[in-house]
């Protein structure tokens, strides 16, 4: 369905003079004071959410030349501001490295860490978060690795379990490029007690195999997804393919070591993601292509049974030739056409550079993805005096989600019209945010007011920061798409940061928002 259509079905129910609320909208906007923001900070995460209010965390910017500052916030269930506090990080007279502020049973938790150069070995600390947002005094190292040097040291990773009864710490080990590939896992429980670690030395050297993905499950098993090069070369995109996705499990408390191998023929995997659904299997979706690692035919679907070790119903989807084609012009689609009755399957269409974001499991073991066109491409100037000028183009464009019933089929798949494209802000602006509603998804992201004017064609317009809108996607069970402008971002003064906003309740979402160096949040409250 084309965005024209619902352009016309919108202006049968209200005209640009309702713009700044419109009545039919699903969803309800507050927006809280407007506040200023210390300079050079920036609002990074929203770490956590309770009964009456909720938790952020602020860091200097980028590229500052003072040493890092990390600071929790507590804003109220009216979005004020309640404290602000910044985190200590020296340690015995020296600084500190911010990790993260996460919430785990309950408590927050500041995680940091110290690279002594001395010992060529960098440290990884925990402190509790006092209700005041102070860190403790009882400084706790939980994990130390090999950093042969500064910049050279071996980075922290935490991954919770679905239901936090569990941490993952997971990190690198030293290792020359042609060596093993070797990490640690280490698993605690939501008091941070270690219930079981383990080094891990791969018979893949570091050239040959990347991992893509860890998790952890609710009896503390770690699952690893990883890609093998067979040749030892990355770069290769087209032919046939040169790698193959590995999963390794570590169950038993890492006892029991499991690998494997997921094989597609000629077809490449071009993204894939993975969960662990409540039987204790694990679901694996995303991506293929014919033609090579820049885009997607259609999805790839399956099952791994630790228990059995079987590799279950393993399938492949094309998307429809019209979900394919549905934005290309009249001429390239009367190509695609011939190419896909010849059986051309170097000139048929693909969908090219979407990058997978969520894999949410329905509860009858189905599976819904979503992914967003994403790709950054550079420009290069000769300025006046010779000197060179590059410049880096951020594009953050169209949303599909597919939507897959529990044998693999698709059940549908729908496509979100958005065009954004900036350049050197990193996108700061553009992307999404996503809430799940009952039956419903929702997305918000700010886009060009023209796209919901009824100017006589179908062109996509560009969102520039000018004149945007905060448009809202919503997403029926039977893939049907509505979309609505939710409000102008100068009615709110502001422009909102989808990464930032999160759903924090069944049918609540935190929306931010910045001006300068002032910021607000609001509360959206869905239907």
């Amino acid at each position: 369905m084309s965005r024209q259509y619902f352009v016309v079905s919108m202006f049968l129910f209200y005209t640009l003079s309702t713009w700044a609320q419109p009545a039919n909208v699903p969803a309800r906007i507050s927006w809280g004071e407007e506040l200023k923001e210390p300079p050079g900070t920036l609002i990074t995460k929203i770490i956590d959410v309770n009964t009456s209010g909720f938790y952020v965390l602020r860091q200097k910017s980028e590229g500052s030349l003072t040493h890092e500052e990390a600071y929790v916030e507590y804003y109220d269930s009216n979005m004020k501001l309640g404290r602000s506090q910044e985190l200590d990080l020296k340690y015995k007279g020296k600084r500190r490295d911010f990790e993260d502020v996460i919430k785990i049973g309950g408590q927050l938790y500041l995680f940091t860490s110290f690279n002594n150069q001395a010992q060529k070995k960098n440290y990884l600390f925990y402190q509790k978060l006092s209700p005041r947002l102070q860190p403790s005094k009882d400084l706790v190292k939980i994990a130390e690795i090999g950093a042969r040097n500064k910049d050279k040291e071996g980075a922290f990773n935490l991954v919770l379990s679905r239901d936090s009864s569990r941490v993952l710490l997971y990190n690198q080990l030293p290792n020359n490029k042609r060596d093993p590939e070797r990490f640690a896992l280490r698993v605690f429980d939501n008091q941070l007690q270690e219930t079981w670690s383990q080094d891990i030395t791969l018979p893949y050297s570091d050239q040959q195999f990347s991992v893509e993905d860890y998790r952890i499950d609710n009896d503390g098993n770690v699952y690893i997804m990883g890609v093998l090069y067979i040749d030892g070369v990355r770069e290769r995109r087209r032919g046939r393919p040169n790698y193959q996705y590995i999963i390794l499990a570590y169950t038993r408390d890492g006892g029991d070591a499991q690998e494997y191998r997921i094989e597609l023929g000629e077809k490449f995997i071009t993204d894939l993601a993975f969960r662990v659904a409540d039987d204790k299997r694990l679901v694996f979706a995303g991506f293929y292509s014919e033609k090579g690692t820049y885009s997607i035919k259609g999805t790839c679907f399956f099952r791994v049974d630790p228990q059995t070790k079987e590799i279950q119903n393993v399938n492949l989807k094309e998307f429809d030739f019209q979900f394919r084609t549905e934005f290309l012009s009249d001429g390239e689609t009367q190509r695609a056409a011939r190419a896909e009755a010849a059986g051309d399957v170097g000139r048929q269409p693909e969908l090219y550079r979407f990058s997978l974001d969520e894999l949410i499991l329905r509860s009858d073991g189905g599976a819904v993805l979503v992914a967003e066109q994403y790709y950054v491409y550079e420009r290069v100037y000769r300025l006046w005096d010779g000197t060179l000028r590059y410049d880096y183009y951020y594009n953050y464009n169209d949303i599909i989600v597919v939507n897959i019933r529990p044998d693999g089929s698709i059940e549908w798949a729908t496509r979100i019209p958005k065009r954004q494209e900036t350049y050197n802000d990193g996108g700061y602006f553009s992307s999404y945010a996503m809430s799940i509603v009952r039956d419903r998804l929702y997305f918000i992201f700010n886009d060009n007011r023209r796209n919901f004017e009824n100017d006589g064609n179908n062109r996509l317009y560009n969102f520039n920061g000018r004149n945007s809108v905060v448009a809202l996607a919503e997403l029926y069970k039977d893939g049907q798409l509505r979309l609505y402008p939710l409000f102008l971002n100068r009615d709110a003064d502001t422009i909102t940061r989808p990464k930032i906003c999160k759903q924090i309740g069944r049918r609540r979402m935190i929306v931010y928002g910045e001006r300068g160096r002032s910021y607000r949040f609001a509360g959206l409250e869905f239907e």
